[in-house]
């Protein structure tokens, strides 16, 4: 009569846990110390909400990516790299920024692992909006239709003259001459966030004569669907098994 949950991993991460070197790897007592190894399962409801992201195209290629979430786990980077996929740009010419309430659309809170899902979504479309722009700028230039004109692997072509191409720095320094700036926006508010399960295999040492408990090993398995930035994922897996300890022991 609970929650119904569609995919969520709890069955696999349990299997992780039960195939892991760790869960069955000896517990090796010494003397005077008592060893013992613990499991923790947990479940976390993964949030969404309203999201805006505004990316401004500049003269040189690069692009000035504002967003409402702020940035409490390197958000901004994976937001960034979701941008560029869709542009076939270079991360490092995506300029992520964080703006405040007052010069960016309402974005609700960071937290629940939303940034991902609805910022990220948010800077997909804006990247969308900023193609189409871009090919419509083409268009003027070469006199033709936009549904002449293609935007594939970083550039906008012609699909019938394989000599007109620009890449998006070439066509991003003619923008002044066709119309002006290109600025793409995104205000969305999706639905569809799902949660995920994690669990934690922990081994201690208990002083019996002190009472001192040492963490020998931790070993965190998490379901964390695609992860986007695979270095910050196991940043904040590190972070929070670092603070779930820290709540035991306190």
């Amino acid at each position: 009569d609970g929650v119904v949950n569609g995919p969520i991993g709890a069955e696999e991460v349990m299997h992780a846990v039960k195939e892991h070197p760790h869960y069955n790897a000896p517990i090796v007592q010494v003397e005077g110390k008592l060893r013992g190894r613990g499991v923790g399962m947990g479940f976390c409801r993964n949030n969404a909400g309203p999201s805006c992201v505004v990316a401004n195209v500049l003269s040189n290629g690069r692009v000035s990516l504002v967003e409402g979430s702020v940035d409490i786990g390197g958000s901004r980077t994976a937001v960034a790299q979701m941008f560029a996929e869709v542009l076939g740009l270079a991360i490092e010419d995506v300029i992520p920024q964080v703006a405040d309430t007052d010069t960016i659309g309402f974005t609700s809170n960071t937290g629940g692992s939303g940034v991902a899902f609805k910022t990220g979504w948010a800077a997909h479309e804006a990247a969308q909006d900023v193609k189409r722009q871009l090919i419509e700028r083409a268009s003027l230039i070469w006199d033709t239709t936009v549904d002449q004109i293609e935007y594939v692997d970083g550039a906008v072509q012609h699909k019938s003259d394989n000599e007109l191409r620009m890449t998006f720095q070439e066509i991003s320094g003619q923008l002044a001459s066709t119309g002006g700036p290109v600025v793409g926006r995104a205000n969305l508010n999706p639905s569809g966030a799902v949660g995920s399960y994690t669990a934690n295999i922990i081994d201690i040492e208990l002083d019996p004569d002190t009472g001192k408990i040492d963490v020998l090993r931790v070993t965190a398995i998490q379901d964390v669907g695609t992860a986007i930035h695979p270095d910050y994922v196991e940043g904040q897996m590190q972070g929070g098994a670092a603070q779930g300890i820290g709540w035991a022991l306190n």
